[in-house]
C-alpha cells in the first residue's frame, strides 16, 4: 500500500510535487478545473429538463468524483477512495451514454487513472476493468450496426490506470530516494557528532598535559620555597625558585607544542624528546636505537605527550631520582620507554587526578598501539617506575 503522506520524512515535503506523481496542488487543481470548464462547455444536451437535466446530474455526481484528486492522501483511505470511485464508474459510464457531444469520456479517463496512483494493483485493475467494460459496452449499444469503432474508445477508458500505475511507481522510488538521502544525512551527521567529541576529548587531554602537569611542576616548587622561607636558606631557596622559572618556561613550551599538536604540525621526535628531558633537569638520558626514520604526525604526538606525562609523574611520585629514556625503532613499531629510579627526594603528599594515564591509551589505541606501566623490579632502577609505549609501524 503506497504510503501515507503523513508517513513521507520531514526532509520531502519540498518533494511533494514529486510523491503526487509528478503534479503538484495547484497542477492538480488546474487540472481539474480545466476538465470541468470543457464539460460545461461542450457537453451537450444539458439543462433544466428532460434529458438535458440528466446530463447536468450526472456530469455534477462525475465532476465530485474527479474532485477526490485534490483530496490530501492522509484525509481519506484508501478503502473509502475505492467504495467512491467504484461509485463514480457507472456515473462516468452514464454519463457517455446519456451525453449526445463533448468529451465526456474524460472523466473516465482520469478515474481510472487515478485509481493507477492512489490505489494497490488489484483494485486498481478491478476498477479500471469495470470501467473499461461498463464504457465500452454502452458505447457499443449506442453504436449502429456495423458501426462500432466508437466501442474501442469506452474500452481504452482502463489503459489509463497503467499511466497511474507508472506514477505510483515513480513516486515511491521517489520516497525510497528521498528516505535513503535522509538515512544518509543523518549517518554524516552522526558521524561529524563523533568526530567533535573525539576532538573535544584530544583538546582535553591536550590542556590536561599542559596545564595539569606543569602548574603541578610549579606548585611544588613555589610550596618548597614557601617551606624554606623560614630556614633562611637561601641557596636552596633560589634553587627552588629556578626550578620554578624552568618549569614556567617548560609550560610556555608545552603550549607550543599543544598548539602545534591542535594543528596537526609535525615535530621532530628525537630533538623535542632531549629537550623535554633536558628542561626537566635530565641531560645526556636518551638513547636511540635501530634506523631513525620519519614517523606520521600522530604518531609523534603522541609519544611526545606519553614521554612528557611519563617525565612529570616522575618528578612528581620520584623526586631526585635518576630518569632514563629509550627510543628503539624496530621492523614492526617505535618503541618508547621511560625508565626512572626511586626518589632520594621527599615524596609531596599531593596526589595526581589519574587522567594522564587515561589519556595515555585513549591516544595510543587511536593509533593501534599498546602502553603498559608498572614498578622496576631488577637492574639498577629497581624500585622505581616505568612506562613502554609501542606504536605499530
Amino acid at each position: 500500500m503506497p504510503a501515507r503522506e503523513t508517513d513521507r520524512p520531514a526532509g520531502a515535503a519540498r518533494w511533494s510535487p514529486l510523491l503526487r506523481g509528478g503534479l503538484g496542488t495547484r497542477s492538480q487543481s488546474v487540472l481539474v478545473a480545466a476538465v470541468i470548464i470543457v464539460g460545461i462547455v461542450t457537453i451537450r444536451p444539458m439543462g433544466l429538463g428532460g434529458r438535458g437535466l440528466a446530463v447536468l446530474a450526472l456530469f455534477v455526481v462525475n465532476c465530485a468524483v474527479l474532485m477526490v484528486r485534490l483530496v490530501p492522501e492522509a484525509a481519506l483511505s484508501d478503502r473509502l477512495v475505492t467504495v467512491w470511485l467504484a461509485f463514480g464508474v457507472p456515473a462516468a459510464a452514464a454519463l457517455i451514454g446519456t451525453s449526445r457531444s463533448g468529451p465526456s469520456y474524460l472523466f473516465a479517463f482520469f478515474l481510472t487513472a487515478f485509481a493507477g496512483s492512489r490505489l494497490d494493483t488489484r483494485p486498481a485493475l478491478a476498477l479500471a476493468t469495470s470501467c473499461s467494460l461498463l464504457c465500452g459496452g454502452v458505447l457499443y449499444v449506442q453504436a449502429d450496426p456495423g458501426q462500432h469503432a466508437t466501442t474501442v474508445l469506452g474500452l481504452a477508458t482502463g489503459a489509463a490506470v497503467l499511466g497511474g500505475m507508472a506514477g505510483r511507481s515513480r513516486a515511491q522510488a521517489t520516497r525510497a530516494a528521498i528516505a535513503a538521502a535522509e538515512s544518509a544525512e543523518k549517518a554524516a551527521r552522526a558521524e561529524a557528532r563523533t568526530a567533535v567529541l573525539a576532538e573535544r576529548t584530544r583538546i582535553a587531554r591536550d590542556v590536561h598535559d599542559v596545564l595539569a602537569h606543569s602548574l603541578a611542576g610549579i606548585n611544588m616548587q613555589l610550596e618548597l620555597v614557601d617551606a624554606l622561607i623560614d630556614t633562611a636558606d637561601l641557596a636552596r631557596i633560589r634553587e627552588a625558585n629556578g626550578r620554578a622559572h624552568s618549569l614556567v618556561k617548560e609550560s610556555l613550551r608545552q603550549a607550543q607544542w599543544t598548539v602545534h599538536a591542535l594543528r596537526e604540525d609535525h615535530l621532530p621526535l628525537r630533538e623535542s624528546l632531549i629537550a623535554m628531558l633536558e628542561s626537566s633537569g635530565h641531560h645526556d638520558a636518551l638513547t636511540v636505537v635501530g634506523d631513525v626514520r620519519a614517523l606520521p604526525a600522530q604518531s609523534t604526538q603522541c609519544l611526545l605527550r606519553i614521554a612528557q606525562e611519563a617525565l612529570t609523574n616522575a618528578a612528581r611520585h620520584a623526586p631526585g631520582g635518576e630518569v632514563g629514556m629509550k627510543l628503539a625503532y624496530t621492523g614492526e613499531a617505535t618503541v618508547l620507554n621511560v625508565r626512572n629510579g626511586p626518589a632520594t627526594s621527599p615524596v609531596p603528599a599531593a596526589t595526581g587526578s589519574g587522567m594522564g594515564l587515561i589519556g595515555m591509551r585513549e591516544r595510543i589505541a587511536l593509533l593501534g598501539g599498546t602502553v603498559t606501566t608498572g614498578p622496576v623490579t631488577t637492574g639498577p632502577d629497581s624500585g622505581g617506575w616505568q612506562v613502554e609505549a609501542v606504536i605499530p609501524r
